[in-house]
């Protein structure tokens, strides 16, 4: 009987220690083969801005929502991406300074600026294309991916 106590004493205690250590945010590897110029990917986009501007971001920067910057889950901070609206044809290269975004359905968070000028402040979200222009640091690639 003490045995069952002792093991549920130690089960709560484990599990109250989980709870108050933060989770890490950043644990998926990318795919280093992917990371060239000439990647690209579809899907949804979004933004964010007013909630966040000033906030600190992923990389240590001041989030400014009138800069053309993105969070992506797995680029290399500094990437320069080409954005394409797919309904409209307009493009942005913006750089990628954060992570996210943290919804399933989207692959990229834009920066106001950037929603702005694709024109999809109207929608919230947008179907585009990203192509990397310009590969970021890769230096301690391991350590920035959202899981």
């Amino acid at each position: 009987m003490q045995h069952v106590v002792l093991r549920c004493l130690i089960v709560c205690l484990s599990a109250h220690l989980v709870g108050c250590v933060p989770a890490p945010r950043f644990t998926i590897k990318p795919e280093r083969e992917t990371l060239t110029s000439g990647y690209a990917e579809e899907g949804m986009a979004s933004y964010y801005a007013d909630e966040f501007h000033g906030r600190q971001t992923s990389n240590g920067e001041t989030y400014d929502m009138n800069q053309m910057t993105a969070a992506h889950k797995t680029l290399p901070f500094n990437t320069k991406v080409r954005v394409t609206n797919s309904e409209t044809g307009k493009s942005v290269i913006v750089r990628i300074n954060d992570r996210g975004p943290f919804k399933d359905n989207r692959i990229i968070d834009l920066s106001l600026a950037a929603a702005k000028e694709l024109e999809m402040i109207g929608h919230g979200t947008a179907r585009v294309r990203l192509e990397i222009i310009q590969l970021g640091d890769t230096t301690g690639i391991d350590q920035h991916y959202v899981r």
